[in-house]
């Protein structure tokens, strides 16, 4: 009778420890599935790999996947919820038919509709289709929706760029009013321009890419919410550069209409409180000295004409206090942003 007892005792206790060991596996399992779930977009920064550590080097810890909006086309991508500047579409695959054999280079630019809308741009990119000259003005293009709108506690305080669908820096294409769209700074800079930057780095390298960008409008909206990215490197089945994304037309602390362009501030972001500089002291010749931040800019903004000069320029000089901004950066980037160069400095 005891001997019966132990034996149950210990099948019990057998039963309840492989109970334990399933629970712990199926939790396990179900966290892989959820953390794969998403892809993130890729493609190529640069066409060398980082070096990888020696002997020596201590391995750090594998990061938490990022878990990205993803949807089968631009229309079922999440809204925009400030997470993420983009949205993956339909696993990351371009939609391009065809070989995957690098041809001749050419641009296609859809025409603007019965609204002035822009439609999709696709171009098949190498190096002779980039720039050769200096960006010229692009200010005389006001595209569909276009509104001059600022807001304080954003950056440089304007609300819209004029966006290329297909960046300058890819083909050249400036003052085309069929490559322009009303876009936010947000979608120009953080959507856009780090998959244009791979896209040139891969064709700076020699390769040859199959690109698409494609405004998303809702009916008779003016704005676009959001520009569908679609990029292929031809000759090594996207080994390179390989994406498919819808970027936000959005800026997180505004709220957009995107039927007219119109906006204002949600209420989520506050300007920062306004801090007077203490004025600098007269140097010995008796001209004032650049403010600290100054003497590190490598450009002089106007705020308010959209101007760039060199910080030597006499009409840097003419700038009213709180329309000036020192600037340390990239030029590519502030004609991005909409500025253009001083044709006195020519900076």
């Amino acid at each position: 009778m005891r001997r019966g007892k132990r034996i149950a005792v210990l099948l019990l206790a057998l039963l309840l420890a492989l109970c334990l060991a399933g629970c712990e596996a199926l939790e396990q399992a179900a966290a892989e599935l959820w953390q794969g779930a998403l892809p993130a977009a890729s493609f190529a920064a640069e066409p060398s790999a980082a070096p990888s550590p020696g002997p020596s080097a201590t391995a750090e810890p594998s990061p938490a996947p990022v878990l990205l909006p993803s949807a089968a086309t631009a229309r079922e991508a999440p809204p925009f919820d400030g997470s993420s500047p983009y949205a993956v579409l339909a696993e990351n695959r371009p939609s391009f038919a065809g070989k995957d054999e690098p041809g001749a280079p050419f641009e296609r630019y859809s025409p603007l509709d019965s609204l002035g809308r822009c439609g999709a741009a696709t171009a098949r990119i190498d190096r002779s289709l980039m720039p050769k000259e200096p960006r010229g003005e692009i200010g005389m293009v006001r595209p569909s929706g276009w509104q001059l709108t600022r807001y304080d506690f954003l950056e440089d305080r304007y609300l819209y760029n004029r966006c290329h669908l297909i960046g300058y820096q890819l083909t050249g294409e400036n003052a085309n009013e069929k490559n322009l769209i009303t876009g936010t700074r947000y979608l120009n800079v953080q959507g856009m321009l780090p998959f244009e930057n791979a896209v040139a780095a891969c064709v700076r390298g020699g390769g040859t890419v199959l690109y698409r960008a494609t405004p998303c409008f809702r009916g008779d909206d003016l704005v676009a919410y959001g520009v569908e990215l679609e990029a292929l490197s031809l000759g090594d089945g996207g080994e390179a550069v390989c994406f498919h994304v819808l970027c936000y037309n959005a800026q997180p602390g505004v709220e957009i209409d995107y039927a007219t362009g119109r906006s204002r501030a949600d209420g989520s972001i506050t300007a920062p409180a306004a801090s007077p500089s203490p004025e600098a002291p007269p140097t010995p010749g008796g001209s004032a000295s650049p403010a600290p931040e100054e003497a590190q800019a490598d450009y002089i903004l106007n705020t308010s004409s959209m101007k760039f000069h060199l910080p030597s320029c006499p009409s840097a000089a003419e700038i009213a206090p709180h329309n000036r901004k020192a600037y340390a950066g990239s030029r590519e980037i502030l004609i991005e942003e909409g500025y253009s160069p001083c044709k006195v400095c020519k900076p």
